[in-house]
Order: C-alpha cells, then structure tokens, then sequence
C-alpha cells in the first residue's frame, strides 16, 4: 500500500502536526456509521504505532493502517488539500472529500 501526499497537502500537515504525534494513521471511521462495514476512510495524527498497525509506503512521513482496516482502502491513494479541506483519492474515485484539519488531530 502507498501514500502520495502532495505539496499542498504536505504543506498543510506540516502546520498542523502536533509536536507529540509522530504518524499519520490511515483509518476507517465507523463511529456512528452502524455496523463495522458502514463507515468512511480518513487520516489521522497518532502517537504511537500499535502492534496491529501495518506500514503503508509514504517518502514524507511514516504511515500506518490499521491491518484489519486495510481492506477499505485502495493499493495507491493520494491526499490532496483543496478549498480548506483535505481528500483522499484513488484511483478508482474519491475516498473522503471532506477530511477537516480538526479531524486529523481527533483521537482514534
């Protein structure tokens, strides 16, 4: 699995990057979705990595996705930032168009 991040969007991580989180985390958010199927993909900021954390390719920051979580994403993904917001994408089509600076500190 890999991560393209984009200068726009590195750009932003770097400012808002709290000085305690070390990775950006690949998550699928399934709060208040349902069921452990329904959710949406995002990123996150974490302190540490976790045992069940997988490595995901990414030459600017490392990267993890939690392995059962793994499956909800594509092989090559992209965040992006556009219009105050960040966006993961793939290939195949648009992840989550509406990841939120506040969203990426929020405690998984």
């Amino acid at each position: 699995m890999e991560l393209l991040i984009t200068d726009k969007a590195w750009g932003e991580l770097e400012a808002i990057q709290p000085q305690t989180s070390s990775y950006l985390l690949l998550w699928y958010d399934t709060e208040g979705c349902g069921c452990g199927v329904n959710g949406m993909a995002t990123i996150r900021f974490v302190k540490q990595r976790k045992s069940s954390y997988k490595c995901v390719f990414n030459p600017r920051m490392l990267t993890f996705v939690e392995e059962q979580q793994e499956i909800f994403f594509s092989d090559k993904l992209t965040l992006d930032y556009e219009h105050g917001l960040f966006r993961l994408k793939s290939q195949e089509g648009i992840l989550n168009p509406f990841i939120s600076k506040h969203q990426l500190i929020t405690k998984v």
